[in-house]
């Protein structure tokens, strides 16, 4: 299946290609969310569904996501598609974003890409905290940001800080932040999108640091 693009951002910024979370697609109120803020913070957005995805905008049947790591051709395929842009940055959505970071040391150390965004990680499946997904984190040679909620399921703050990560991984902690990086302005004093949109910011700030 060829890959469609939606695209959003100002064309001569850095490029952050993102794919989407396990059970929403690439237009979902999360991801439109996220995708707006950085593009009004000077960044081209780009995203891209994989094809299980792809599939259920015209199909009855609602294929479940595969393994994480049988993606991988997917985005990979996806780079080569979205064509020569520099610098660039992959990342994604939850799984998305677990998809890219395990093509991200061979993609940078080729100098294809400049960095890692992932947007809400998913550290361990929900309840089940035993289970991580950071054997190959703890190795990770690509400058990362993981732009993380405070209460996200996949992954609290205090969980975070007990697990062994890389130096080249940076965290950008949203308080009080969930899995979409909603927050509650009863908690923060922000609306969600006034939040995002410093979040946009300070993106956009790591960006511009690590593709110099």
């Amino acid at each position: 299946m060829a890959t469609t693009f939606l695209t959003i951002g100002p064309e001569a910024a850095t490029t952050v290609l993102l794919a989407h979370g396990a059970g929403a697609p690439m237009d979902s109120a999360a991801m439109s969310a996220s995708a707006q803020a950085l593009a009004e913070a000077g960044l081209r957005v780009v995203r891209f569904e994989f094809d299980y995805m792809a599939a259920r905008r015209t199909s009855d049947t609602r294929r479940p996501p595969p393994r994480a790591e049988t993606l991988v051709p997917e985005y990979l395929a996806a780079i080569d598609a979205l064509g020569s842009r520099a610098p660039l940055i992959i990342g994604g959505k939850s799984m998305g974003g677990r998809v890219a970071s395990m093509i991200a040391d061979e993609l940078y150390a080729s100098g294809r890409i400049a960095g890692l965004l992932c947007l809400g990680y998913p550290f361990h499946p929900i309840g089940k905290p035993g289970q991580l997904r950071t054997a190959h984190l703890q190795g990770m040679k690509t400058p990362t940001l993981i732009v993380q909620g405070t209460r996200d399921l996949f992954g609290t703050r205090e969980e975070v800080a007990t697990y062994v990560l890389s130096k080249s991984i940076e965290i950008l902690w949203i308080e009080d932040g969930d899995h979409d990086l909603r927050s509650r302005k009863s908690v923060t004093g922000l609306s969600p999108a006034e939040n995002l949109r410093i979040v946009g910011a300070q993106v956009a700030s790591w960006c511009a640091r690590i593709a110099r």
